[in-house]
């Protein structure tokens, strides 16, 4: 599948701040079932971009802006082509548990094995686990049992944004009953690793069909998932905001032990002010193949201002209609 992707973040500052400094985890990832054909990174105020591979293997570009500037404009672009995974198998053997025990895959995965900032184990979860029958899964085979876990999440929550934040705890999701993708991804890695399955984030991107539906995540947004690691298999995905393996819709940008691992964007800025973030995400089938074989980064000359304002409005125009097709098409 032949994707085109493009993420726009524009923050605004109530009065001028006086420099700030960004990273930013947006390159989609190369892999063997995803191939990174281009990338471009625009940046205004135009700032000078560095880039280095974090420890879980992600590319990160890091600026600084260092004059005083009063809004901050971050667009990247990519085109993905991704290839389904293998099927999986309906099951695998009970020898699966003790391989997940043995002494390489707890000193190897020693970082997805642990509770991390996010992804930890609380009393509001432990409840839960026990009112969904999820304390023991040694009673099946551990694909099952995470297929099972995905699957009750699934049930078990509504989608619902503007529930929590990006910094919230899984217990306000639990008390809620409800949230986003980012939320039920912490609570799955939680339990696989309490299970003692090694599991990590995953933040990207998904392809939505708005023709066919079927999709709770918001299709203008970014989205997050899960990959546990079974030895017989290696790192497999799971989402348990739509209540399925991970595939070729999915656009894998970095993993990480939670979300405070692989923000889309982190940064600080000089100044006494409060500030305004707004996101849009769009994820588009590709109209034709691009020319350049390989994966390669673009420079382009810095937009105006108002050539940025227009592209921002036409961006948002198109998610509006598409919304209103969608709607259309339910009623």
């Amino acid at each position: 599948m032949l994707l085109e992707i493009r993420h726009l973040t524009q923050y605004h500052y109530a009065e001028p701040v006086r420099a700030s400094v960004m990273e930013l985890w947006v390159q989609p990832q190369k892999s063997a079932r995803q191939r990174l054909i281009s990338f471009e990174l625009e940046i205004d105020p135009a700032a000078q971009l560095f880039s280095y591979v974090d420890a879980f293997g992600n590319a990160v570009y890091h600026f600084d802006v260092p004059q005083p500037h009063d809004r901050l404009a971050i667009e990247s672009r990519a085109t993905v082509e991704t290839e389904p995974p293998p099927p999986l198998p309906d099951k695998l053997d009970p020898g699966e548990w003790d391989r997940l025990r043995s002494e390489h895959v707890r000193g190897e995965y020693f970082d997805f094995l642990h509770p991390t900032g996010f992804a930890v184990m609380t009393p509001a979860l432990a409840e839960f686990m026990r009112a969904h029958g999820l304390e023991d899964p040694s009673g099946q085979d551990p694909l099952t049992a995470i297929e099972g876990l995905c699957r009750a999440l699934y049930e078990a929550f509504d989608y619902e944004p503007g529930i929590t934040d990006a910094d919230s705890p899984i217990d306000h999701a639990l008390e809620a009953g409800s949230g986003v993708c980012q939320d039920f991804a912490h609570i799955m890695i939680a339990v696989c690793r309490a299970w003692g399955v090694p599991a990590r984030y995953v933040s990207g991107y998904l392809f939505t069909d708005r023709s066919e539906g079927g999709d709770r995540s918001s299709p203008d947004a970014t989205h997050a998932w899960v990959e546990v690691f079974l030895p017989s298999l290696r790192w497999v995905g799971f989402d348990p905001t739509n209540n399925v393996v991970a595939g070729e819709r999915h656009v894998t940008v970095a993993v990480g032990r939670d979300y405070g691992d692989v923000p889309p964007s982190r940064g600080v800025f000089k100044g006494d002010c409060d500030s305004e973030l707004m996101v849009a995400v769009s994820v588009r089938r590709a109209r034709a193949a691009m020319a350049e074989p390989e994966y390669m980064r673009l420079t382009r000359p810095s937009l105006t201002t108002a050539d940025r304002r227009r592209r921002t409005q036409d961006m948002l125009y198109d998610q509006q209609l598409q919304q209103q097709q969608q709607q259309q098409q339910q009623q």
